[in-house]
């Protein structure tokens, strides 16, 4: 997320030791923290609702979902963030033996909002696609029925289908799983939103 203040001149171990402690999240690029701000309901419904759909068709496979509080590292660049959603269907790599930070996501789903829409779909991603593990990248739109799914294809190409509308669902090839708008977007209501 984009902070509204930033701690610099950190080393990758003093985060960690910080983050480890601390009573809020805070994600790390560059030497820089920067602190992450709550959610919107639309968000946490949306987040609960992915969660909850992937768990029952993920239930009797090797994948395992992980919540916005398990951490990720991209080796390749360094940044250290919380994605709302993350599968993994191998065996989950550490970052070291605290196992409190992912290195092999196959899957990251990110909820967009107003202040971190341009970071998510944009130097966010190109830094997530520096992990060779991950083949898929869903960003869902909180204030209208409408997704956005990236899959990678050979040579490090990636692709883009839209999902819009209620009665759309996105085919998840990377862990063989399928998501209606509809169960995404359970509970969430636009008319009360300005």
């Amino acid at each position: 997320m984009i902070p509204a203040q930033a701690v610099s001149d950190l080393t990758e171990k003093e985060y960690l030791e910080i983050e480890r402690q601390a009573e809020y999240k805070s994600e790390y690029f560059e030497g820089q923290m920067f602190a992450m701000s709550g959610a919107s309901e639309a968000h946490n419904l949306i987040v609960a609702n992915l969660i909850f759909t992937l768990i029952l068709q993920l239930k009797n496979t090797p994948c395992r979902i992980y919540p916005s509080d398990m951490r990720v590292k991209v080796r390749e660049n360094g940044l250290y963030t919380y994605p709302d959603v993350i599968v993994v269907c191998d065996e989950a790599k550490f970052d070291d033996e605290h196992q409190d930070t992912l290195t092999n996501p196959l899957l990251i789903i990110e909820v967009l909002s107003k202040s971190t829409e341009a970071y998510d779909r944009g130097s966010k991603f190109a830094m997530y696609r520096k992990l060779g593990s991950l083949a898929e990248y869903l960003l869902v739109d909180p204030s209208r029925p409408q997704a956005e799914q990236y899959v990678r294809q050979e040579e490090n190409r990636w692709l883009l289908s839209e999902a819009k509308g209620t009665g759309a669902v996105i085919t998840l090839s990377a862990v063989n799983a399928s998501l209606s708008l509809a169960d995404i977007y359970d509970k969430v209501s636009w008319e009360t939103r300005k």
